[in-house]
């Protein structure tokens, strides 16, 4: 899964601005180039080697091994400061850290780089010698180690979303239910975790589940106060805020990363992002002691770890269960779409053939009870002298009205 910038386990602190800079013009690489490699802008690069930035996730990590400080142990340690936030170096609870499980062999050089990622992991394979031969992974053991690597991780980053432990667990078995449905195209993918990440994501924010008598109420709160004032202000967030700050400050995304996986502009991410901080930090005032959002972030990103560790991971099915379970509903979609099919196409069957070919006009029958003709009735013998009158005084001319003496 995708390291916050705060994980120590596996990523060090990045060189000063000035050193990265220094370091990227040795190996004679302009902005452009490092800019292409890491997939963003000239603009970010500037940003990182100006100190305005550092980049976070994978991203940071990457950068490293392209600028060749991986390996120097953070050369220019007056600078790691800027870009490390405070209480980086001490031990503290991650959300985003995977369950602790025996990692499973690497994939071999052939293969894809999803492959390869989700089939153990994070670090380059210990050989002694680049090209040994790596034994071949299936798909189903790549899924495997995937699913045994995230599982966990991901229920407690789903119950930060929903309060409900019934629904994240259900989020979660149902995302891997649709990653091993497509497995092809998970597998290929540059962050398959990422991609089980955003449809457990989807699914637990979805409104539908408010219809749900199940999903109604939020579980019971923890029970230390700091704990359940943070959950509290998280759940009081629109989904959207919410899940923007947990992938940012909780995850460790970048904010460009972020963004995509909200379906959002990069701008949007970054106001909903400070909103949410500002509304959270209402209700947990400790939150705001922090004067930089650097700070702030590192808090936030301790806070939420120490908060999902709080719950015990549900027990979760097996990874063969969820294959076994995801085939199966597979089969059942299929039989109930070739049994939908068959009966629109016997209804059609059906109609054509009992259908009249020619419509003739029915014979003609005599309505009774019917009423009269209405219209204007037959005039009287004083009706007609009184119309002849008029139409001989109108032949005339119009004439003073006088009234006649009777």
């Amino acid at each position: 899964m995708t390291q916050s910038a705060t994980d120590t386990a596996g990523s060090s602190p990045l060189p000063s601005p000035k050193e990265r800079r220094r370091l990227r013009e040795a190996q004679s690489l302009s902005e452009e180039q490092v800019a292409a490699a890491m997939g963003v802008t000239p603009a970010t690069v500037r940003a990182w080697e100006s100190g305005r930035a550092s980049p976070r996730g994978r991203k940071r990590e990457a950068y490293a091994k392209l600028i060749g400080s991986a390996g120097t142990g953070g050369t220019g340690a007056p600078g790691a400061s800027e870009s490390t936030p405070p209480g980086a170096h001490g031990k503290r609870a991650d959300l985003t850290k995977p369950s602790s499980s025996p990692a499973p062999a690497a994939a071999p050089e052939g293969t894809s780089a999803g492959t390869a990622e989700t089939a153990g992991a994070d670090e380059p394979p210990t050989t002694d010698r680049p090209d040994a031969p790596v034994p071949a992974v299936t798909p189903a053991e790549a899924f495997d180690a995937l699913y045994v690597k995230n599982a966990a991780a991901l229920f407690r980053q789903t119950f930060l979303l929903t309060g409900r432990r019934s629904l994240s667990r259900e989020a979660v078995e149902r995302a891997f239910e649709q990653a091993w449905q497509r497995w092809p195209e998970v597998a290929v993918d540059r962050d398959p975790a990422g991609w089980v990440r955003a449809a457990a994501y989807e699914y637990a924010v979805s409104p539908w589940h408010r219809l749900r008598r199940a999903h109604r109420h939020p579980d019971p709160p923890p029970a230390a106060p700091g704990a359940r004032a943070l959950l509290d202000a998280l759940l009081d967030l629109p989904p959207s805020y919410r899940r923007t700050l947990l992938l940012y400050d909780g995850v460790g995304l970048d904010l460009p990363e972020t963004a995509a996986e909200t379906e959002a502009s990069t701008p949007a991410a970054a106001s909903r992002l400070m909103n949410a901080r500002a509304a959270v930090a209402e209700q947990v005032p400790e939150l705001a002691e922090p004067s930089s959002p650097t700070g702030q972030s590192a808090l936030l990103h301790e806070q939420l770890g120490a908060l999902a560790l709080t719950q015990p991971v549900a027990a979760m099915p097996a990874a063969r269960a969820i294959r076994d379970g995801s085939e199966h509903k597979a089969r059942l979609w299929t039989r109930a779409a070739l049994a939908l099919t068959a009966l629109i196409v016997g209804i059609a069957l059906i109609t054509t053939v009992t259908s009249p070919v020619r419509y003739g006009n029915p014979p003609a029958e005599q309505v009774g009870g019917a009423p009269p003709r209405s219209g204007p009735q037959k005039l009287t013998p004083q009706d007609l002298k009184l119309q002849k009158k008029l139409r001989e005084e109108l032949v005339r001319g119009p004439a003073r009205l006088v009234p006649e003496l009777r």
